[in-house]
């Protein structure tokens, strides 16, 4: 799956929601895409910050735990936690609970779509 995050007026959300709505009636497929759009450009560079971006590439490239992430980035366990908690309030991530063998259980941060986009 492919995932745009852009800047967008609710005119072009509406008249994309009406496209797809059209397409589902039409029994026809539905593109498998995933679109973030933000009316206000402020609001999307507050979710696109250096930080946040080295962390999901580096997601994308290993998944792991919030303190694995945390020690191969070298960044506080708990600013990682808050980045990747918006990370997936917005869909980009995804966090796993997995069995970890002779201690239980582990979260595990994954990437959601194989591709994501920025556009301006």
């Amino acid at each position: 799956m492919r995932t745009t995050i852009k800047v967008a007026s609710p005119d072009e959300f509406f008249k994309r929601g009406k496209v797809i709505a059209k397409l589902a009636d039409q029994c026809k497929s539905i593109p498998s895409e995933r679109i973030i759009s933000f009316e206000d450009p402020e609001d999307l560079a507050r979710l696109i910050t250096t930080a946040k971006l080295v962390l999901f590439r580096e997601v994308k490239e290993c998944p792991g735990s919030i303190t694995d992430l945390s020690q191969r980035l070298h960044r506080d366990r708990s600013a990682v936690k808050r980045d990747v908690d918006e990370l997936e309030r917005f869909g980009l991530v995804e966090i796993e609970e997995m069995p970890f063998p002779g201690h239980g259980r582990r979260k595990e941060v994954r990437a959601v779509s194989e591709q994501v986009l920025l556009a301006m």
